[in-house]
């Protein structure tokens, strides 16, 4: 976007690609069209659409499809390498294994911290005040079995979720939210998800279990003098929304507008308005998890009017 604008652009990162991250692999429809928005091109080869979401807990399924659309289960490392083909594409220089340990280090009119919820960029620019900040424990893995339907599940038991997006014709991610800081993945299927634990068991894994932390964090300012922040760095949604990317990919037009105009307080403003309906969202999706009771009324409620269900999946992607 920073490009379509007329800018240069630079990346430098410590890593090299393609770039791996614990993450549910799943794209709504708002992020695909928003990363087409940016030229990202998935190969027709990657990933499996699915047509929607369904939820399953209290000895309940309830389910709907997406309003306009499909979401697409893609592996984060091709994801990545489409994101770099399109950078490239684009004319942006990429800097691979080049670490960056202090902002001497940079000479550009415009700097920009997209280096994760961890962001060094974030406490080198002293815009480490938040508004809110609490988080959960994620672990995530590959399973090489077909997927047993064309919707996204999430599992809900006490409080935690699994959630499984196909992600190839041969392989699913599965993965684990807590509230649990030990819980680990296959002991949650055991205890708390006895039929998606059945269904793995003895299933050859296609990756090692990785894990993360989840935040809700909303920071006061994302950008200050000639830096700004964007992606987890500028704060975060639960990844119970599926909206992270989405999210980064809206705040990456933005910037670009704010960055062309030498403005970065039109980014300031503009920031947090964008996480509005993802933090409403997940504070009344993480419901679920604080009860059996809450559970099952909230269940019982969207199984006996379905509608009830679709209509809350046509405001979660807008």
């Amino acid at each position: 976007m920073a490009r379509r604008r007329g800018l240069s652009a630079i990346v430098l990162d410590g890593n090299c690609p393609p770039i791996d991250k614990p993450c549910g692999e799943g794209l709504m429809p708002d992020a695909r069209c928003e990363a087409a928005r940016l030229g990202v091109q998935l190969p027709e080869s990657a990933g499996f659409e699915f047509r929607g979401i369904r939820f399953l807990g209290a000895g309940r399924a309830v389910e709907a499809n997406f309003p306009r659309g499909k979401g697409i289960g893609v592996r984060r490392t091709v994801l990545h390498q489409a994101m770099i083909d399109a950078a490239v594409q684009a004319g942006v220089e990429l800097r691979w294994d080049t670490p960056v340990a202090r902002f001497e280090q940079i000479d550009a009119k415009w700097i920009i911290g997209a280096d994760g919820s961890g962001s060094r960029v974030r406490r080198w620019a002293g815009l480490d005040s938040t508004v809110w900040n609490t988080s959960r424990f994620a672990y995530r893995q590959h399973f090489a079995i077909a997927p047993w339907t064309d919707c996204m599940e999430i599992y809900w038991g006490a409080g935690c979720q699994v959630y499984v997006t196909p992600v190839s014709a041969g392989e699913v991610c599965v993965a684990l939210i807590s509230r649990a800081q030990g819980l680990r993945l296959h002991e949650a299927l055991k205890l708390y998800f006895p039929s998606l634990h059945a269904r793995v068991t003895g299933v050859e894994t296609t990756s090692r279990e990785r894990g993360a932390i989840t935040s809700t964090m909303r920071l006061r300012a994302v950008a200050r003098g000639n830096v700004a922040l964007i992606g987890d760095a500028s704060g975060s949604v639960d990844a119970i929304t599926g909206e992270g990317l989405c999210l980064s990919f809206r705040q990456g037009a933005i910037l670009a507008e704010a960055m062309a105009e030498g403005d970065l307080s039109v980014y300031n403003r503009a920031h947090p308005r964008l996480a509005i309906r993802p933090y409403v969202m997940s504070k009344a999706m993480l419901m679920l998890d604080r009860g059996a009771t809450i559970r099952r009324v909230a269940m019982s409620a969207m199984a006996w009017q379905p509608g009830l269900f679709e209509t809350l999946l046509k405001v979660h992607v807008a």
